[in-house]
């Protein structure tokens, strides 16, 4: 019989509590972030004298755009909103700090493809799973999008992918308020076919065509905070895999987990193992932080 702690509540009771919590957090986290770009695409829309920043100025993808182009070729892009350059910078250093957060806990469009993997589910339709060289080699896809996106930034010397951007496409509201917007009918047709891909593969988007999640899985190897796998302590039961949503293995880490990571934390809390997963600082910094499983291997 497992022992009670903290009143009626068996450890079990209390990981289990813990990891709704966790998931909670995120979910609320990124349904607060989805209703804040829809409220500002709204203001933008109705009150266009106000002033009103887009779904565009809500986007780091922006900031990204302009600073690899102004490096690469020393050209600044045109009409980018300083609230743009604000979130890149933020994004920059949080990943530099915490791993790639961003894309698992802030970004709408995650959150989107989050809700058709739940309502998938919902509706017992099946999944693909994509064979694992197959799957290594299609997310080179996020850099080659970058670079045809940096290419055409370069030569027109404005944020060239706004106009197809699936996140704007869907939250830029564009297609409710201004449906005869230029180039609108072939960002809701991309839009349309990162949906399908979502439903059928989980965070299709991010996995294979981001080139926001491709700058990020850059930026996230020099991290300071990352997920580390412990071999000593792992019992290679798998059931990391199956959370993660982006379909890296947590369970073949040594010790870092991929700089694919979108810092979900569903591997961590899945971890029935105390220490086999666990976040940890370098080791230069001190002693490692650990947010792991508890106790050895939990009883059900």
């Amino acid at each position: 019989m497992e022992a009670t702690v903290h009143g009626n509540l068996t450890r079990f009771q209390q990981r289990t509590r813990r990891i709704r919590n966790l998931k909670r957090g995120r979910h609320l986290t990124q349904l607060a972030i989805a209703i804040l770009v829809v409220v500002a695409a709204v203001r933008h829309q109705v009150e266009k004298d106000s002033g009103a920043a887009s779904v565009d100025a809500l986007c780091p993808f922006g900031a990204m755009e302009t600073l690899i182009t102004w490096v690469t070729t020393g050209s600044l892009i045109t009409k980018t909103h300083p609230s743009n350059l604000v979130l890149g910078l933020a994004v920059l250093v949080a990943t530099l700090l915490v791993g790639n957060a961003f894309c698992g806990w802030i970004c709408p469009f995650g959150a989107v493809q989050d809700a058709l993997t739940w309502v998938r589910r919902k509706l017992r339709l099946p999944a693909i799973t994509v064979p694992r060289g197959l799957d290594r080699a299609l997310r080179w896809g996020r850099f080659v999008v970058l670079a045809v996106i940096l290419y055409f930034s370069y030569v027109t010397a404005s944020l060239w992918f706004a106009d197809y951007d699936p996140y704007v496409a869907l939250f830029g509201l564009h297609w409710l308020f201004e449906p005869d917007t230029p180039a609108l009918w072939i960002g809701l047709s991309i839009l349309a076919v990162v949906v399908v891909g979502s439903v059928l593969v989980e965070r299709a988007w991010c996995r294979y065509l981001c080139p926001l999640g491709g700058v990020l899985s850059v930026l996230s190897r020099f991290s300071l905070l990352r997920i580390r796998r412990a071999p000593t302590t792992c019992t290679d039961c798998s059931l990391c895999d199956k959370a993660c949503p982006v379909g890296i293995e947590p369970s073949k880490a040594a010790p870092m987990v991929s700089p694919d990571c979108i810092g979900c934390m569903d591997c961590v809390t899945t971890c029935p193992v105390r220490g086999a997963l666990g976040v940890d600082a370098p080791v230069l910094l001190g002693t490692p932080i650990r947010i792991g499983a508890s106790s050895e291997v939990e009883s059900r």
